[in-house]
């Protein structure tokens, strides 16, 4: 490989950026390309399918054959709040591949008996997001119910280009947060990312219900996005 395609996609994989390093294989040519560059003709559709699934692949198009080296950073699920919809969440999380963390600053709440392997910051969201910032793949679903320890992260998320944010709560619930969230700076369309009620439309009724609609929307989310913004819809 090529020193300076290697040092691009080193740099793509620390900022935790998507890339795929495209090979021409009857000529050997290659280069990194990100979301939204411009590719060769007949490869468009594939390579945004790549994108979106980060499986490599091989490709034709017009008598020429393409190989799609998918980089794609690990998705992050930072849930706030240490409830019991995160106790049901964290095992499913795992099993679908998602690196999954929990902000509680309420010590009895954010314990390692309750959550005994999870990454945990028993602090408020401010300490530990300054120190470990979002990012466009990173997911973000809010479940304390608490405006001092959810609004923050939720408005960081939305700025950050999260590919998921969500908030537990009812319709009543989230006018309420909207107003709060406006009062902070954010738009109507920004605040219309957040999906809230959370969870699929699925008539969850327990934390364990609850959680599957949470990581199903995430997934959903995560496999529809805008290639362009990053964001994803995961709407029902």
């Amino acid at each position: 490989m090529d020193i300076g395609n290697l040092k691009a996609l080193n740099a793509a994989r620390r900022a935790r950026r998507a890339a795929i390093l495209l090979t021409d294989l009857a000529e050997g040519r290659e280069r990194v390309i990100a979301p939204g560059d411009p590719v060769e003709e007949g490869v468009t559709a594939a390579i945004e399918d790549a994108f979106r699934s980060g499986k490599s692949r091989l490709v034709e198009a017009d008598g020429r054959r393409f190989f799609l080296n998918v980089h794609l950073p690990p998705p992050r699920l930072m849930v706030i709040g240490a409830v019991h919809v995160s106790q049901a969440l964290a095992p499913m999380a795992k099993i679908a591949g998602y690196d999954m963390e929990i902000i509680d600053p309420r010590t009895a709440f954010a314990t390692g008996e309750r959550f005994p392997d999870v990454r945990l910051h028993a602090e408020w969201p401010e300490d530990v997001l300054k120190a470990q910032p979002l990012d466009a793949f990173t997911a973000l679903a809010a479940l304390t119910h608490d405006p001092k320890i959810d609004d923050y992260p939720l408005r960081e998320a939305v700025l950050a280009g999260c590919f998921y944010v969500g908030a537990l709560g009812s319709r009543r619930t989230h006018a309420a947060r909207v107003e709060r969230l406006k009062a902070s700076g954010l738009s109507d369309e920004q605040i219309g990312r957040i999906h809230a009620p959370i969870g699929l439309d699925i008539g969850a009724a327990s934390p364990a219900e609850i959680a599957v609609a949470v990581l199903g929307q995430v997934i959903s989310a995560l496999r529809k996005r805008d290639l362009k913004t990053g964001v994803g819809s995961g709407r029902a």
